[in-house]
């Protein structure tokens, strides 16, 4: 069998995540990882056995890489992608994929020209609720759905901020609230629909955070072109990270996700639910046990499709979708104006 070497660019807190998952596949293993702080490049090549650079430049010309993983401040993403498609590199790209659209385009056509698979995180959608709505969804038991909301209200405090150099501010992140925090619902959501999105209109603001230039809230309508209308609330001045709501009101019945769970109550009475397995268990070291092991899944089936030869599930041009999603709450936000695709 042959086995996929992979870099990881970005030795911070998503980190673990990817270089845990890749130990433990069978048709992959870490040559080498790369950070600009030494420090952290050094102790992270020590705890996996494998070498460690300063410049993904390098690692990437002297290393033969099958696969780079991207875990780095957003702006980069683009950047190190596009270096790394040149030189034959397969690339899996934490989320977002960028901060500009444009940029999103460039990372595809740098694929695209090279012959090289692009794939994006979003592995929410490998939970098991996320799972049961979309097929229960695609079944058509639930019918047409009708409309949707989603809730993000999480907690990110002044001291957060203060502890990066790049969080918090418009040409590193790219964005607050919506880009880093509630992303991952609003792409669930977009995917759950499963249509092309006919407009935007939405506003940002920064409410109560006095060292960030980005939006702490943010709330709109997001309307398809199959006419389903949804809206969505995102906040990060919170008490404490309150579980995600996202609630699909169908033809049918509804479905309903809180946090990981999802349940479907249908109109006849019947009722399906999906949960976190409890004894589906992954270990990424020494990380928060919320992250679950839906990065696992998904990293798995990235290098699966690789083996096939087959495009990764969430590629490129479908996180696109969610990056033009994003782009436009922002351009609306800013400008004052509905964002008509």
């Amino acid at each position: 069998m042959k086995k996929f070497r992979a870099g990881i660019v970005g030795c911070g807190n998503i980190f673990p995540m990817h270089a845990y998952s890749v130990k433990l596949l069978e048709n992959a293993e870490i040559a080498a990882v790369c950070d600009i702080k030494e420090d952290r490049a050094k102790k992270k090549a020590e705890e996996l056995g494998c070498r460690y650079y300063l410049d993904y430049k390098e690692m990437i010309d002297k290393e033969k890489l099958d696969v780079i993983h991207i875990c780095t401040p957003h702006y980069m993403h683009p950047p190190i992608c596009i270096y790394a498609a040149s030189k034959g590199v397969n690339v899996l790209t934490e989320k977002p994929m960028s901060i500009k659209l444009e940029d999103a385009d460039a990372m595809i056509k740098a694929c695209e020209d090279n012959n090289v698979a692009l794939g994006v995180i979003f592995q929410n959608r490998y939970n098991p609720g996320s799972q049961l709505i979309k097929k229960t969804l695609e079944s058509g038991e639930l019918g047409k759905i009708v409309a949707g909301k989603a809730i993000v209200t999480w907690k990110r405090t002044d001291e957060y901020y203060s502890h990066s150099d790049w969080k918090g501010t418009w040409d590193k992140e790219g964005g607050g609230v919506i880009i880093d925090q509630a992303i991952h619902t609003l792409d669930l959501m977009r995917w759950f629909v499963g249509d092309d999105i006919d407009y935007v209109d939405a506003t940002i603001s920064n409410r109560a955070h006095d060292i960030i230039e980005v939006e702490d809230s943010a709330e709109g309508v997001i309307k398809y072109k199959n006419g389903v209308v949804t809206g969505f609330w995102a906040v990060n001045y919170y008490g404490y990270d309150a579980p995600v709501e996202i609630e699909l009101y169908c033809e049918k019945g509804v479905a309903k996700m809180i946090a990981d769970k999802a349940v479907i109550k249908f109109n006849d009475g019947r009722e399906y639910s999906a949960d976190r397995n409890p004894n589906e268990t992954f270990n990424y070291g020494d990380v928060k046990s919320y992250w679950g092991v839906s990065h696992a899944k998904q990293i798995r089936k990235y290098y699966e499709a690789l083996e096939k030869g087959e495009k990764p599930e969430i590629d490129g041009k479908e996180a696109r979708k969610t990056q033009a999603m994003v782009c436009a709450i922002y351009d609306s936000g800013k400008s004052g104006k509905k964002i008509v695709f």
